[in-house]
């Protein structure tokens, strides 16, 4: 291993002590489910507000739509557009009145037990439903991070050959999985959020920085637009639009709605809505929503000028396979040559590592919570104790990490493709229920089952089976799945709703206190 490889080494090896030793504090307090898997309902503003923005976009805000920019300019630019309008309207729409309502609705610590308390399912069979959809669609979600974190490794400290990339690939994914599964299987909650306070304000100054520093090198005696075409950039205008792809075709219809429908997906993430759930006061989510919005707005629109400068800047060219290194390759290009150089360009880098944890830890926590409270406790044995339940959580997080780690066994697998798979499950399935759930009374718990399961099932035939000429439907149209998820889920839970009983009096009741109530 090279000089420059050991010094990198050293600031990864450092970073991630950080967060196994901040795991072992926090898990001396923590006592009881409500401590693992809510942090007792004590969060401040900022570990709200940066906890769930970080949790949020994992490595896909460094390496998946940087990349994506970098293959085909601004146009694809759309998603980050739909995401900012997503964080907005989640923040103002769903975060107060979610963190009320599950606190009336039976002190609710999970999102699976919020729908179950909301719609007072005595059954459990939507508590059952939406745990199945957490655990097979996180699981996807988790191996994501892994194999963004594998990624990072592998393009470091592999010496270019496909037999070097491909070990090194499974050596970075085994030490990422166990770095993220040790401090959450010890801190649980309060330790996810601290280090996701932490890794995003790592990222934000990474993300900040790099395109900036990079730009300026690249334009210090030329213009940006020359600059591209010195690299072969055939046409910097197309490149620089937002409605033409660089070979001067328009982005298609399908394209900028596809991209805009990611901004959806907010109302239905577990592993953000527990945030809001979380939060100690209204007063805390009034700062919070701000904080976030803010971060969110400098993270995306820094992630797409990466993109774009490193279409210029980098003396390696990319193509599809490689593009979602494409932060990573411009930080080693511009922190080479002494060693205080690169040891800052392995603090630079452990800011994508930040962003990798930051998701993998909370989707780790809100499955194995759906596991221990949903599952367990609530249907399989009622009578358990908090310790017992608390253990099969922690159970649960270290099998979902493992079936997370086979499934990014594959160097070739697409970050990018596994977190829009996953991204649309959510949405789809769980969107529309938690938007009517908090705010229309007339909704029922049939409309509610029934919605979850168009969405969830939606995305599964549309993005998984092969239904024309040997094409799924999303390979042969273009079009996002959480689309027509999110709008058949939606349809079917109004319908179904409307074609049902009434809600009692008492689910009414609750439903109107929100209004009124100051928690």
């Amino acid at each position: 291993m090279s000089k420059e490889n050991i010094i990198v080494l050293c600031a990864f090896a450092a970073y991630m002590l950080m967060m196994i030793i901040i795991g072992f504090i926090y898990s001396k307090g923590t006592k009881n489910n409500e401590d693992y898997f809510l942090g007792g309902r004590n969060l401040g503003s900022w570990t709200a507000a940066l906890s769930a923005q970080a949790s949020d976009m994992s490595g896909w805000l460094l390496m998946g739509l940087p990349g994506s920019i970098y293959l085909a300019g601004t146009g694809e630019v759309w998603i980050a557009v739909g995401l900012l309008i997503g964080t907005v309207l989640n923040w103002y729409l769903v975060s107060g009145r979610l963190r009320k309502y599950t606190i009336v609705a039976g002190n609710s610590l999970t999102i699976p037990s919020f729908f179950q308390n909301r719609y007072r399912d005595s059954k459990g069979v939507i508590k059952i439903v939406s745990s199945i959809i957490i655990a097979v669609f996180f699981t996807v979600y988790t191996a994501s991070a892994f194999s963004s974190g594998a990624k990072l490794f592998a393009t470091l400290f592999s010496d270019g050959s496909d037999a070097s990339y491909e070990a090194v690939y499974t050596i970075g994914l085994i030490i990422a999985a166990l770095v993220i599964l040790v401090y959450t299987f010890m801190g649980g909650f309060k330790a996810v959020c601290t280090t996701d306070l932490i890794q995003g304000m790592l990222m934000l100054i990474a993300i900040l920085s790099i395109p900036i520093l990079a730009y300026t090198t690249l334009t210090y005696n030329t213009g940006f637009a020359q600059a591209l075409t010195d690299n072969g950039v055939s046409d910097p205008g197309n490149f620089l639009s937002f409605f033409k792809n660089e070979d001067g075709t328009p982005v298609s219809a399908v394209s900028i709605i596809s991209g805009l429908a990611w901004g959806l997906g907010y109302f239905g993430m577990p592993h953000i809505l527990i945030r809001f759930m979380a939060v100690k006061s209204s007063k805390e989510i009034k700062k919070s929503r701000k904080i976030a919005i803010a971060w969110v707005v400098i993270s995306l629109i820094a992630s797409c000028i990466i993109g774009l400068v490193a279409r210029g800047y980098l003396t390696q060219s990319l193509n599809e396979t490689t593009s979602e290194t494409v932060f990573i390759r411009v930080i080693q290009q511009f922190f080479s040559g002494n060693g205080i150089l690169i040891f800052i360009g392995g603090i630079f880098l452990c800011g994508i590592l930040a962003a990798i944890m930051s998701t993998a830890d909370s989707q780790l926590l809100v499955t194995a919570s759906a596991v221990s409270e949903d599952m367990y406790k609530g249907v399989i044995k009622k009578e358990a104790s908090e310790k017992s339940s608390l253990w099969v959580g922690k159970f649960a997080v270290v099998i979902v990490a493992v079936i997370a780690f086979l499934i990014a066994l594959d160097p070739q697998s697409s970050i990018m493709g596994l977190v829009s798979d996953a991204w649309a499950g959510f949405g789809s399935a769980f969107g529309p229920v938690v938007l009517l759930a908090l705010f229309w009374k007339r909704s029922t718990l049939p409309g509610a089952i029934a919605g979850m399961a168009t969405g969830a099932l939606t995305v599964i035939v549309w993005d998984y089976i092969p239904l024309i000429n040997g094409e799924t439907l999303y390979t042969a149209t273009g079009l996002y799945s959480l689309v027509l998820g999110f709008a058949f889920a939606l349809v079917v839970n109004i319908a179904v709703s409307l074609l049902t009983k009434k809600p009692s009096k008492e689910i009414v009741k609750e439903f109107e206190s929100i209004k009124t109530i100051d928690i």
